[in-house]
């Protein structure tokens, strides 16, 4: 039996866990037992039980609760508490997600005492060393034996950087497992869509008319922590709603609720709160999550993630970023990089608003990664 340890902090990460554990639930639980930490990177409620809770994913086996510090002490502690359980329970592999601090703490902890790594959407570059975010993929990559990247466009930057894509078994560190296959997020927007059209009540609860409205997410601390960004991007959503008469829906994230008040100018604060078209509300649901993208007329985002989904549903996307590893999504028209500029989010926006079809080709697999995954990693 394959022992595994998969670390989890964010919330993406618990829903990507998901799939993964669901896999293993299904077709492979004669072969693989999951272990689950929890990091507690996000530990509102709202941003980590929840999405426990709703996915059916099982309760961690430990929780570190790191909570919100500086990035070095925040994975100081992280590195620590992980190092710990990882010698009390000696796993065959430890799993790892994405490119959050829990990442890289996790990446750390088990290179030191010669645990395989896992890495689950390795080969995502944005070519932006000042993301803390880019930092720890391209760290966690060159310590992984196993490294698994959802799109061609991953595949080809891992070559780049010198991996050898044709290795055989045992793989290890030296040389790694690299394998194309697929976005393991997909699995669960496939998997959980219908289900969450049942369930969920946001839109009848919050009044959002469907197809009629802009979906915002913004959490990157880069806009949020830089006033200029951040009033740049509420100047931007409260003109298109002005202008077009559509609503804004913004499930805000604890960091960009906390600082809204404190950053926005008096006037521009008032005209967010108090705006009939802008809807803000605490951070949403997978499932109230999967039908605002689901609804959404376009969606504003700075998350990898939200523009990954709304690429899956076929929604265009403004990007509230300089640049995207998603690139794929910029290639094919899906989406627009905008930055933090008022001027090219509503330019994009107008843009957007013109076009009458969107229909995206399927470059982020066929919605079974996590059970690629699993038949590799049972056979390395």
């Amino acid at each position: 039996m394959i022992k595994i340890l998969t670390i989890v902090g964010a919330r993406p990460q618990i829903i990507k866990a998901a799939a993964l554990s669901r896999a293993i639930k299904g077709s492979f639980s004669n072969s693989i037992t999951e272990l689950i930490l929890h990091t507690g990177q996000h530990y509102d409620e709202n941003m980590s039980q929840v999405f426990f809770d709703e996915l059916g994913i099982p309760a961690p086996d430990y929780q570190l609760n790191a909570g919100s510090q500086s990035h070095g002490k925040q994975t100081a502690h992280m590195i620590n508490g992980i190092e710990e359980i990882l010698l009390k329970e000696q796993p065959n592999f430890l799993v790892v997600y994405g490119d959050t601090n829990s990442t890289l703490a996790g990446a750390i902890a088990a290179s030191k005492i010669h645990i395989p790594i896992v890495h689950i959407e390795a080969g995502l570059r944005s070519f932006n060393k000042n993301m803390p975010e880019e930092i720890n993929r391209i760290l966690c990559d060159h310590a992984s034996t196993l490294l698994f990247t959802p799109t061609a466009t991953g595949l080809a930057n891992l070559q780049r950087e010198g991996f050898i894509v044709n290795n055989k078994p045992p793989y290890t560190a030296d040389r790694s497992g690299v394998f194309h296959c697929g976005d393991i997020m997909l699995d669960n927007s496939i998997y959980f869509s219908s289900l969450a059209s049942q369930q969920s009540v946001i839109l009848s609860k919050e009044a959002i008319e469907p197809d009629n409205y802009l979906l915002v997410t913004i959490h990157r601390d880069n806009n949020t922590d830089d006033p200029s960004r951040l009033i740049s991007i509420f100047e931007a959503i409260v003109q298109i709603t002005k202008e077009h008469h559509c609503q804004a829906v913004i499930p805000l994230h604890p960091r960009t609720s906390k600082k809204l008040k404190n950053v926005l100018p008096q006037q521009l604060y008032e005209q967010v709160k108090r705006a009939r078209l802008i809807k803000l509300f605490p951070p949403a649901s997978f499932f109230d999550m999967i039908v605002l993208e689901k609804s959404a007329r376009i969606v504003l985002t700075d998350s990898g993630g939200v523009q990954k989904e709304a690429y899956f549903f076929n929604k265009p996307c403004i990007i509230a970023r300089s640049e995207t590893e998603w690139v794929e999504i910029i290639e094919h028209k899906a989406g627009i990089l905008a930055d933090a500029d008022t001027t090219r989010i509503i330019g994009a926006y107008n843009t957007l608003i013109e076009r009458k079809d969107f229909r995206f080709p399927p470059i982020f697999g066929n919605g079974h990664a996590a059970e690629f995954i699993c038949e590799t990693i049972c056979n390395s």
